[in-house]
């Protein structure tokens, strides 16, 4: 059985989570908890992923792969999946879309630590906000490309795009970005309604 260390308040973790329910194979992975922290080192990760970060999978051949990019497409890969385009020009609008989404969570995932993780008096506002710019940048480009985009997570870039989304939802509810990207609510609407999506938000 596949080992996967996790934390239910992850986008890169949704990633994977999601991947496995679109792929039926949730059972066949032992869901390992853990205390991912910036600062606090949780070393029971670092068995999998010297980084000490999640998500970090150890397969049931005992090989161990992280991060979540080469989770997913190890596991749509194992498992006979059509999340991750092979060739053509969809392979690369796939990977670009998940880079867009994957760094619209590292930009989110930066401003968030520079408060939560930082005492007071080390604070940099302008960080935050940089950082909070790119947040921006990237919905912008969403709302760009979300017309052509499938309703379903049938494809790992519009998967990093979702758990991005929901991650804004889950930590920066005040930035209430449907309003200003109103393409990107009506798709993510539909997006976040699927099974799989619904299945994997998170909580506290």
């Amino acid at each position: 059985m596949m080992q996967l260390f996790y934390a239910s308040t992850s986008a890169f973790v949704r990633k994977v989570m999601v991947c496995a329910q679109v792929l039926d194979i949730t059972p066949q992975i032992e869901w390992l908890d853990s205390a991912a922290h910036p600062i606090e080192r949780d070393e029971r990760i670092a068995a999998f992923n010297p980084l000490a970060k999640v998500p970090a999978l150890r397969t049931g051949q005992g090989l161990c792969l992280y991060d979540s990019r080469v989770i997913c497409e190890y596991l749509n890969a194992e498992f006979g999946g059509a999340l991750c385009p092979t060739s053509g020009n969809a392979r690369w609008i796939s990977l670009t879309r998940q880079a867009l989404g994957d760094g619209l969570i590292d930009a989110a995932l930066l401003a968030r630590y520079e408060f939560s993780a930082r005492p007071e008096d080390k604070q940099w506002s302008n960080w935050a906000d940089a950082q909070l710019k790119k947040v921006s940048a990237a919905l912008a480009e969403i709302e760009q490309q979300v017309s052509s985009f499938s309703q379903q997570p049938d494809d790992i870039g519009l998967i990093a795009i979702g758990c991005a989304l929901g991650y804004l939802d889950f930590r920066f509810a005040s930035l209430n970005w449907r309003a200003v990207y109103p393409l990107t609510a009506a798709w993510f609407a539909v997006f976040d309604a699927h099974p799989a999506m619904a299945a994997t938000r998170p909580h506290s």
